[in-house]
């Protein structure tokens, strides 16, 4: 399967509720590789990078955390980069 890239803005109760955290673990988890990273606005932008199928099993696993209540997400496929990892953005 050829891989995609993705970047992902979220809407909704996203920020100070570990949502970065659980990013990183799931894409670890996956070997998915990009960053994340809150945004001034209140919303966290994600850029994620692997399989389509493992991107959109770390959305579901996003939507499942205990405090996060993501409202919607403006998504875009984007040019892959050649990377290594996934992090968390300050």
């Amino acid at each position: 399967m050829a891989e995609v890239r993705k970047h992902v803005v979220f809407h909704g109760r996203v920020q100070g509720v570990g949502f970065r955290y659980t990013a990183k673990y799931l894409a670890q988890s996956l070997e998915l590789t990009g960053w994340v990273r809150n945004e001034y606005d209140g919303t966290v932008t994600l850029e994620i990078q692997g399989r389509e199928a493992l991107i959109n099993k770390l959305l579901v696993g996003l939507n499942g955390g205990h405090f996060i209540s993501i409202e919607w997400m403006d998504t875009k496929e984007i040019p892959l980069e050649d990377e290594h990892g996934f992090t968390v953005k300050m």
